[in-house]
């Protein structure tokens, strides 16, 4: 049987759903016994106490009016007028053992016209012969059990101090569990958040696992940036020793030479610029608007045609600003670069970040735009080589600093310029 309905009424955080599983057992085992247990108690003992007072009444009735025999059993009997009697039968609805009472008297009685146990600490039965109405009352304990409510109060009074006992203990190993996603959640958005494992055995494993895939990642991070540091480092030295070499020579000989050395010492800069990486540095809160209408202003002091067409939103959000800086400023080259113009906006809302930069170039097609954020990849023909100039690492830099921001780079295509549309969302 499929419970797919069931899914969308079921709360969704492990916590939750922990509390659901504890109480549903102790409200089953609550029910069962009172419901089950508890209600067939009372209907057998109250069914053998019946059967002892109806021998009593009947020995009552068979006996004259004055007989000693009534005072001797502690039944009082009167003659009462019929209109003093009960037009029903008449019990409390909360009475548990008040129906069984009830059908208990009526089966030993054929002449028994009504039983009134209104008051909880007396039995009133009324027979009628002849016309006149006799009344028998008797006390309310000898029927049925003195206070049987008591057992289900207790029955629930205990099932919710367990319950709250096992809450608080539940929650106590729930914790670990709760302490281990943060960290995960805060390292998915590059921040370095102290954990220990701790908890039960799978928690304490399942923490460890993170702590060493976390140092894997960083000991991995780091090697690539000591890596391609060292290896642009070492190249300088050479390109250095062209350059000098080729300032002997004339000017005709030497430009194209000159040419290659500066082309070379940018493609360095851009290997150093991907080697640095997007994790340096603690987030610190950044207003996202001022950062991105400065960033537009600096390439508009460069004679870039961009401009600032959205802000909007306000407050503060935890950025590496100079991280968010590179991307911006490689999403705004990328654009100029392609096209003839550039329109950046930015937009806050209380769950997410979005720095948007539009451009009314070729654009890049939707099934190449996986490829166009992979390093060192170059698009042909949607991105001109000749008018790009680039080793193709500038996105690839841009989503590397949204995901250290717990983010992630969108392409797709400019609804007001026709071309590329480039979206760094960051959750906030």
């Amino acid at each position: 049987m499929s419970l797919r309905w069931l899914k969308p009424y079921l709360p969704r955080s492990l916590y939750a759903r922990a509390v659901l599983i504890l109480l549903l057992p102790v409200i089953t085992l609550l029910l069962v016994v009172s419901l089950v247990f508890a209600q067939r108690l009372f209907d057998d003992v109250t069914q053998q106490m019946v059967k002892t007072v109806a021998r009593e009444v009947r020995l009552v009735l068979d006996e004259p009016e004055g007989s000693p025999v009534a005072a001797m059993l502690e039944i009082d009997r009167r003659h009462v007028p019929a209109s003093e009697m009960p037009e029903a039968d008449d019990y409390d609805w909360f009475d548990i053992s008040g129906s069984v009472v009830v059908r208990e008297l009526r089966s030993y009685f054929e002449d028994l016209e009504r039983v009134s146990l209104t008051d909880n600490q007396y039995v009133m039965l009324y027979f009628q012969k002849d016309g006149a109405v006799t009344e028998l009352v008797f006390d309310r304990r000898r029927v049925s059990a003195r206070r049987p409510y008591q057992v289900l109060l207790n029955l629930a009074f205990y099932g919710i101090l367990m319950t709250v006992v096992s809450y608080v203990y539940m929650r106590k190993q729930l914790k670990p569990i709760t302490r281990l996603a943060e960290a995960a959640e805060a390292f998915g958005r590059g921040r370095h958040v102290p954990y220990r494992a701790s908890g039960a055995l799978e928690v304490r494993a399942a923490g460890n696992a993170f702590l060493d895939m976390r140092a894997r990642l960083e000991r991995q991070i780091e090697q690539r940036t000591l890596m391609l540091s060292g290896v642009s480092h070492d190249l300088r030295t050479p390109l250095t020793r062209l350059r000098l070499s080729l300032a002997m020579l004339e000017d005709e000989e030497a430009a194209p030479m000159l040419r290659d050395v500066v082309e070379m010492e940018r493609l360095l800069d851009g290997f150093l610029a991907f080697a640095r990486g997007a994790h340096e540095g603690e987030p610190e809160p950044v207003d996202p608007i001022a950062l991105v209408r400065q960033i537009v202003e600096d390439a508009q002091r460069a004679q870039n045609p961009v401009s600032l067409i959205e802000a909007r939103g306000e407050g503060t959000v935890a950025l590496r600003a100079e991280n968010i800086r590179r991307a911006v400023e490689n999403l705004i080259n990328n654009a100029v670069r392609y096209g003839t113009q550039a329109e950046v906006s930015v937009v806050m809302t209380e769950k997410s970040l979005r720095i948007r930069v539009e451009d009314d170039g070729p654009g890049i097609p939707p099934d190449s735009r996986g490829d166009a954020i992979k390093p060192f990849t170059r698009l042909e023909p949607a991105r001109n080589q000749n008018r790009g100039m680039g080793v193709g690492l500038g996105l690839s830099i841009v989503l590397d600093v949204a995901r250290a921001h717990g983010g992630t780079l969108r392409l797709g295509e400019s609804a007001r310029l026709g071309g590329l549309s480039a979206d760094i969302v960051i959750a906030r």
